[in-house]
């Protein structure tokens, strides 16, 4: 019987996804306070897959959350724990981990030449509010009154596609200019 070998993750990759978590909270803790914070949180979520690619990426982003889940005050406004992640606007936290999935399909079908890079950004984002929107939406029902998907993208979503556009074309920048120093997978 053949011994399958289970493929590790290496100390520099451990290091790397330990380096952008601690750069995930450090951008979601740059806050301008609203009904969902404005944060550079997404810039981080964008350089983390960016730059360190789909597995390790989506690695990091699912231990930012679990970190937040256990009670680190990893997430916007030093906030954390179960009430935060299954709270009105958790959602959009937990669908980090579809953007970052969303993102590893992608770059790993179109490969990571910019426009790839891009496009995959702006799809995992959408797919990040889609989830975030429709948890919302059920959050905020069972808490306070029900709320229409237009008026929930309305207040969840509209305010901030600029900023992350914005966001995603900065992370882009990086992604370019710093790869070539970083060397994992």
């Amino acid at each position: 019987m053949k011994k399958v070998k289970a493929k590790n993750i290496k100390t520099l990759d451990m290091v790397c996804i330990a380096l952008f978590v601690a750069l995930i909270t450090v951008c979601s803790w740059v806050s301008i306070p609203s009904t969902v914070p404005l944060t550079m949180q997404t810039f981080g979520i964008f350089c983390a897959v960016g730059l360190l690619g789909g597995k390790s990426g989506t690695i990091t982003i699912i231990t930012y959350v679990l970190l937040g889940l256990v009670g680190a005050p990893v997430f916007a406004g030093f906030k954390s724990g179960v009430g935060t992640l299954f709270g009105a606007t958790g959602g959009y936290i937990i669908g980090f981990i579809f953007l970052a999935i969303t993102y590893w399909i992608i770059t790993s079908l179109f490969g990571e030449k910019t426009i790839a890079m891009i496009i995959a950004m702006l799809v995992s984002l959408i797919v990040c509010y889609a989830f975030g929107t429709a948890w919302f939406v059920l959050m905020y029902a069972q808490n306070f009154k029900e709320m229409g998907v237009v008026s929930a993208i309305n207040m969840c979503v509209v305010p901030f596609i600029i900023p992350d556009v914005f966001k995603i074309f900065l992370a882009t920048f990086v992604v370019k200019k710093v790869s070539p120093y970083i060397k994992t997978q």
